[in-house]
């Protein structure tokens, strides 16, 4: 297998003016004004831009974006199976620059997800809408909550309640240091536990927020990253998969399909669990997280709520886990895997102002989407 490392990197990151609640912005607003940003963030301009990547959410992907900016590229990819599409799009211009079809990608993000006017629906020819819909299976926080109850179920109740708990307070910890953050309110245990039902089991603090929001980074060759404004973030491996759509066909409520993508980009890069000093991990629910590490391998199954207790991943704990506040409480406007790889970098570039970790040199990101369908894993590293 050819070895990929350090061969691309990531060298500009940020999100849109505004973020949280933007009455009056459309999707490609965002869109423009993060990339504008990050292209800023890396001393380049659109003008260096030859490729280009989002995730389809926007009308005609990147025909609508590339047109709005004014990019004519010479590769792009509109890869869409949900929030986990940026961090998989890592690997896709990993493969692209490598093959010589591009050497400067950008990658963007912008949904209107809380102001928006109007709602897609889903086709009623699609198999959701014939064999879900009509039994209440009728959106993400029903679907994961099916996971979620079915993970109680052989785990235990009361453990897995505690540990859903940890993750919602300890991820409010880090947006309490975060000032882009849309919650920083004070959550205690006893807030969690009695906030309101959204669908049994996960009360409102197990959800993620909606807001409006869009991310871009800028992604390039070794040759160009070394002469870009800032420290290169290089990427030493990449993993991408799904195994189902629909939440009935989940093969395994309880394991989502980074059981595959973890191992195989701590391979490639050459490294284990142990190495990594930070975990960006795709929280659009409390429970996700909870199955996302067991899945990646950092604990095994059933055993994430004692991996996670004691506020392990809070600010001072010893597993730094979603530093910017995460989905639960910085922003999620509706796929929040860019927003993973925006702090990934800014953790490693040595960024974060109050909630910087010392010094951190390799960090793992992985996003999931659908319903629980798909997960992106990428292994990024600094000098």
């Amino acid at each position: 297998m050819t070895d990929l490392r350090k061969t691309v990197a990531i060298v500009g990151v940020d999100e849109s003016d505004e973020i949280g609640k933007v009455p009056g912005k459309s999707n490609l607003q965002h869109h423009a004004e993060a990339a504008h940003n990050a292209l800023a963030d890396a001393g380049m301009s659109l003008k260096d831009v030859n490729g280009l990547f989002c995730s389809g959410n926007t009308a005609m992907g990147t025909l609508n974006i590339a047109e709005y900016l004014g990019i004519e590229p010479s590769f792009t990819d509109t890869t869409a199976v949900g929030g986990s599409s940026f961090v998989i799009h890592i690997a896709h211009a990993v493969a692209a620059i490598n093959a010589g079809y591009c050497d400067v990608a950008l990658v963007t993000h912008g949904e209107a997800g809380r102001s928006r006017r109007t709602r897609p629906g889903p086709d009623p020819a699609d198999p959701g809408p014939q064999y879900e819909i009509p039994y209440g299976l009728i959106g993400p926080p029903v679907n994961y909550a099916m996971a979620a109850r079915r993970y109680m179920h052989i785990y235990g109740e009361d453990k897995t309640r505690q540990g859903m708990a940890e993750v919602a307070v300890a991820t409010r910890k880090w947006a309490q240091m975060n000032p882009k953050a849309y919650m920083k309110d004070d959550m205690t245990f006893d807030d969690y536990h009695n906030s309101r039902w959204i669908s049994e089991p996960f009360h409102l603090l197990d959800c993620c927020l909606v807001t409006d929001a869009g991310g871009a980074y800028v992604i390039t060759s070794a040759e160009r990253a070394r002469d870009a404004k800032k420290k290169p973030v290089w990427v030493l491996g990449a993993a991408e998969s799904h195994d189902h759509n629909i939440i009935s066909q989940m093969p395994d409520l309880t394991r989502s399909v980074a059981r595959n993508t973890g191992p195989a980009a701590l391979k490639r890069a050459g490294l284990t669990h142990d190495d990594m000093d930070l975990a960006m991990i795709y929280d659009s629910f409390t429970y996700t997280v909870l199955a996302t590490l067991e899945s990646l391998g950092f604990c095994g199954p059933g055993e994430a709520p004692d991996f996670v207790a004691n506020q392990r991943t809070a600010p001072g704990g010893d597993f730094a886990m979603n530093t910017s506040g995460g989905g639960l409480s910085y922003t999620h406007s509706g796929m929040y895997g860019m927003f993973l790889v925006l702090e990934a970098v800014r953790q490693l570039r040595g960024e974060c102002g109050d909630r910087q970790l010392d010094d951190p040199k390799l960090c793992l990101v992985n996003g999931t989407g659908g319903q629980l369908s798909s997960t992106g894993t990428a292994i990024l590293a600094v000098d």
